[in-house]
């Protein structure tokens, strides 16, 4: 994909983002005029970046958005709800043209005719109405080319060496420029290879200090750039008609000088993969430093000073690689935002297929967490959201009559918690009852009648996560086909998650993700089950419990025991794997919430703890049931990681 269109995707999108947030917060409050101007600046910037492609539906209603804002700012009109409703539809239609510019790189074919009728709707006339709407002003930029002369005599570009010069460009900002958030020098900071710049002010002469204007732009600014015309052009792509470029053809008696660079802070970019790459040699670093604790010991018994040495040594290099490992994490942590800003117009977008209307509103979405985590997050949370929308959200005529607005509210919550991130989404629906939960998990044989009945309200919910499980009536365009939840819980599950839920008839619901913020290792406890080591991810674990082998007593054909006052089954991890099964006067049970409900895994022993890089399975133990991955021991052997989930469902 070219690079100029991959970063307006980013920026596009943020925009679109920063459009929402301040939407929704002139829609609890229209008086809000600092996020008025978020809009206004949102929706100008947006309307420079279609400019550079080929997005003139786009470019002309935000055109028009941008001079209904101005006037909203300046008194001329006051923005009610349904004008409120119109800008919204105008961004969320100019975010599904960013969708299509990734996937077809040009506007569907009726874009043109979505353009017009929202102009219409937006100027209020039936027409285009732009002539009626107070339009934006911009500097003009120079037309001539006087000023390529006048800029080969600037004495701050006198040290730059004219060989290298390719590009010469005249940047007039907009005098109202901070007022929208804009910063010129900011924007000339990314064109690249630049060779010097020099402030001139934007007309004849700097005016008088009395006559001086604080918060308006008095200046120009002219460089010169080592990069081609193309090049430096994009880096005014938010401004396109306050930029003059043209080549830089040095006279003859250009100086001879040594070269001379203005160097400006700049972002490296980095490829994903190549994170991914040290941060597995990371984890892999702490494994090797654990090799050095058995030569420790062994060496301990021959010359206990050395062992000393060498484990002062050990410690030494590992606290160096902590230090590194937690570095390497910080650079993969990005923000949740882009991925959570397309929701909003994607639930509307739900919303509108089955005819209701909800006030969708996400908090803490500038959260960081690792970028496996962001970029495996969307697809579970869209499931989620189309949920609530469907079959939590009741219709209009229902709410209404049970006291409830008409419009249905799903909140999206994001938190920080130590080295988890919790993601909670909340509807004030109609709730879960889990008696139809039961009834309808028996009707589709996906258990028992005894088996439902034994199950608490609680776990009852979680039957909503079985494979092929639904409650609706019938399939619609959003769900109904029995897919969905069961593939949420596998995806959270895969990031190392866990995924609950509450719920209250008639209330709603309340859905919460807890995920690692780090992805770079897991923390795992070592089990033996007959003659096997095996591992088991900590936050899969509630408790680990010694007790005496005869208070495993059988239930039926099963066995359960009492832990903290509550009845847990007692499944044998060795018999589930088809090894000896493990018996003693002592059971050792890990204890899960991993399957439908709580239950304890009898192990033969308890081993270390550790936090390793778990592998994804590949070739033949990929098609190993209950085998979540692979982490390498401080020996070099290879343990198995065991999916809890898919074992005890």
């Amino acid at each position: 994909m070219d690079e100029l269109l991959q970063q307006f995707l980013l920026e596009g999108r943020d925009l679109v983002a920063d459009a929402h947030a301040a939407l929704v917060a002139l829609g609890r409050d229209a008086r809000d005029r600092p996020a008025l101007d978020r809009l206004f600046r949102a929706t100008h910037t947006l309307k420079g970046s279609v400019a550079l492609f080929d997005m003139a539906p786009a470019e002309r209603l935000l055109h028009v958005a941008e001079a209904r804002l101005e006037g909203a700012r300046k008194g001329d009109g006051a923005l009610d709800e349904a004008m409120l409703d119109l800008l919204m539809q105008a961004i969320d239609q100019t975010d599904r043209w960013i969708d299509a510019m990734e996937g077809a790189a040009s506007l569907d074919a009726d874009a043109t005719g979505l353009s017009d009728r929202l102009i219409a709707l937006i100027a209020g006339d039936g027409e285009t109405g732009e002539a009626d709407l107070p339009l934006p002003v911009s500097p003009p930029v120079a037309a001539d080319q006087d000023w390529i002369a006048a800029l080969r005599s600037r004495a701050e570009l006198a040290m730059v060496d004219p060989g290298r010069a390719r590009t010469a460009f005249r940047y007039t900002p907009d005098p109202d420029c901070f007022f929208r958030g804009e910063d010129p020098l900011s924007m000339v900071e990314n064109v690249p290879q630049l060779l010097g710049i020099a402030i001139l002010p934007a007309g004849d002469a700097w005016p008088d200090l009395a006559a001086c204007e604080p918060f308006r732009c008095m200046a120009a600014i002219e460089g010169l750039s080592a990069a081609d015309e193309a090049q430096v052009r994009a880096a005014f792509r938010l401004a396109p008609d306050q930029i003059a470029v043209a080549p830089f053809n040095p006279s003859p008696a250009a100086s001879d000088s040594a070269p001379y660079a203005t160097e400006l802070a700049a972002t490296l970019r980095v490829e994903a993969v190549r994170l991914d790459r040290l941060a597995d040699q990371s984890g892999e670093l702490a494994v090797a430093i654990r090799a050095l604790q058995p030569i420790a010991a062994r060496l301990r018994v021959i010359d206990p000073l050395l062992a000393a040495e060498l484990r002062a040594a050990e410690d030494e290099i590992a606290r160096v690689a902590g230090r590194l490992q937690r570095s390497v994490a910080q650079v993969r942590l990005v923000s949740l935002e882009p991925v959570l800003r397309r929701l909003p117009r994607l639930a509307r977008e739900a919303a509108a297929m089955v005819d209701k209307a909800i006030r969708f509103t996400i908090e803490g979405e500038t959260a960081q967490v690792d970028k496996q985590l962001a970029d495996q997050l969307f697809e579970p949370l869209l499931h989620l959201v189309r949920n609530a929308v469907d079959h939590g959200l009741e219709p209009a005529g229902q709410r209404v009559a049970s006291g409830k607005p008409a419009e249905g509210r799903i909140g999206l919550a994001v938190r920080q918690d130590g080295g988890h991130i919790s993601i909670v989404l909340t509807d004030d629906g109609r709730g879960i009852d889990p008696q139809a939960m039961r009834a309808a998990a028996v009707a589709k044989g996906l258990m028992s009648g005894e088996a439902a009945a034994a199950l608490s309200d609680a776990e009852a919910l979680h039957i909503v996560f079985l494979p092929g499980f639904s409650t609706a009536e019938s399939a619609t365009m959003l769900s109904g086909r029995g897919v969905g939840m069961d593939a949420v819980r596998a995806a959270v599950e895969r990031l190392a998650g866990t995924i609950t839920i509450q719920s209250d008839v008639g209330r709603g619901t309340r859905i919460t993700l807890r995920l690692p913020a780090n992805a770079i290792t897991t923390p795992l406890l070592v089990v033996a089950a007959g003659d096997r080591q095996l591992g088991v991810r900590l936050d899969q674990i509630v408790e680990t419990a010694r007790i005496d082998a005869s208070a495993v007593q059988p239930v039926g054909q099963a066995h359960a025991c009492i832990l903290r006052d509550r009845t847990v089954p007692v499944l044998d991890l060795a018999a589930l794997l088809g090894l000896e099964p493990t018996s003693g006067a002592l059971a050792r049970l890990v204890v899960t919430d991993a399957g439908p409900c709580r239950t304890a895994l009898r192990v033969a022993a308890f081993g270390e703890r550790f936090d390793a890089v778990v592998r994804e399975s590949t070739g033949l133990l990929a098609a190993m049931p209950a085998v979540a991955g692979t982490a390498m021991m401080s020996d070099g052997s290879v343990l198995l990681v065991l999916d809890l989930p898919e074992l005890v469902a």
